[in-house]
């Protein structure tokens, strides 16, 4: 072999090796607003958090109308998850029924766009009788269909104790117990989804009712789902009400290997792809 070609050969295998060790960072769009939440210090806490632990560039759009009828400018056009290799769903739009502003959004994800969804998001776009188990393909159901589960409520804050089942998600993740937490009902599991983590609440007995006990809720607050044609990657909890829970670092490493699982950066045992998970990452531990 020539010398020019040896060398060129040798600075190929270099660039090759550099990219492996130092890849692109996936763009993670965080779309975040609406009621009921601090999104102007969770948003931060989630782009902080992310960025510390995954190699990846977080872009904010946060509305700061704190109602439920919020709505984001990013959706208002076709393409709008061009060049984002993930959309971070963190909106809480309860009575935002424009149907083909909704199904702009859910296009990019039946195109194969993946999705992690995260608490208030599960109960956004949603109208009809959608307290009710939604039926496939009805014209309510495809929010549901997207995140892969049905939740339409929660109950009082208490502790939730979150026990997680084996995925590569899930991989060196302790189980743990929140701060007083909602926990969101599960009217129904799609069978497109798989459940990652059960929540329990223990619940004290009323106290206008000296003979009652003390009861106990439990619901599915973590899971995986696969979307539409392309069987998109969709990750979503249900946890994150409180600023404490969504800064603390297990709910951090939890939606990070999220996003690194729905981009395809997390192989079946677990590892990330090389180069994706720093050094704060918790991912393998």
């Amino acid at each position: 072999m020539p010398l020019v070609t040896r060398l060129a050969f040798v600075l190929a295998l270099a660039t090759v090796a550099a990219q492996a060790a130092d890849p692109k960072p996936l763009e993670v769009l965080l779309v975040a607003g609406g009621c009921c939440h601090d999104y102007a210090t969770q948003t931060k806490l989630l782009e902080g958090g992310i960025e510390e632990r995954i190699r990846a560039n977080v872009t904010v759009d946060y509305n700061p109308d704190r109602s439920t009828k919020a709505r984001f400018e990013v959706y208002e056009k076709d393409g709008w998850a061009n060049g984002y290799d993930v959309i971070l769903h963190d909106e809480c739009s309860a009575d935002v029924t424009d149907g083909p502003y909704v199904k702009r959004i859910l296009d990019a994800h039946r195109a194969g766009k993946p999705a992690v969804n995260i608490h208030c998001a599960m109960h956004s776009y949603r109208w009809g009788e959608f307290r009710k188990p939604v039926e496939a393909g009805a014209d309510n159901a495809g929010w549901y269909e997207m995140i892969g589960l049905q939740s339409t409520g929660h109950g009082p804050q208490f502790p939730i104790a979150v026990d997680y089942s084996d995925h590569p998600i899930t991989k060196g993740l302790a189980d743990w117990t929140t701060i007083n937490e909602e926990l969101y009902n599960n009217i129904q599991v799609m069978p497109s989804a798989k459940p990652l983590a059960m929540g329990v609440q223990s619940l004290p007995a009323p106290k206008n009712k000296p003979d009652a006990q003390p009861g106990e809720a439990k619901a599915v607050v973590a899971w995986v789902n696969e979307y539409g044609p392309n069987k998109t990657r969709i990750f979503s909890t249900s946890l994150g009400h409180n600023n404490d829970t969504v800064g603390d670092d297990r709910y951090l490493d939890l939606v990070s290997r999220g996003i690194l699982w729905a981009a395809g950066k997390l192989a079946d045992d677990g590892t990330p792809a090389a180069g994706y998970a720093l050094e704060a990452a918790a991912a393998g531990k």
